[in-house]
């Protein structure tokens, strides 16, 4: 445990005085930068996205609601077994 302590140490006190230091300016260029690769999705991809995510969690509301029924209904099977009703 030691020495995952010790190495962690090492780590911060060289590794942060080796981190290139960015002035703000820098900063919101490299971020202006990144934010013109981002690719947006069309319309039509939403859409049909969205119908998708719509049609399956429908599929899995309706498997979860009948194995939670059918479970619902062999447990209560069992419990009057095991009251004798």
């Amino acid at each position: 445990m030691e020495v995952c302590c010790s190495a962690v140490c090492a780590v911060l006190q060289y590794g942060l005085k080796s981190v290139a230091k960015t002035s703000p300016g820098e900063f919101v260029r490299q971020v202006r930068q990144e934010a013109s690769k981002i690719v947006w999705p069309s319309g039509r991809e939403t859409m049909v996205t969205a119908v998708m995510v719509i049609i399956m969690t429908t599929l899995l509301g309706l498997f979860f609601f009948g194995t939670d029924t059918f479970f619902g209904w062999v447990v209560s099977m069992l419990l009057s077994l095991a009251t004798g009703k």
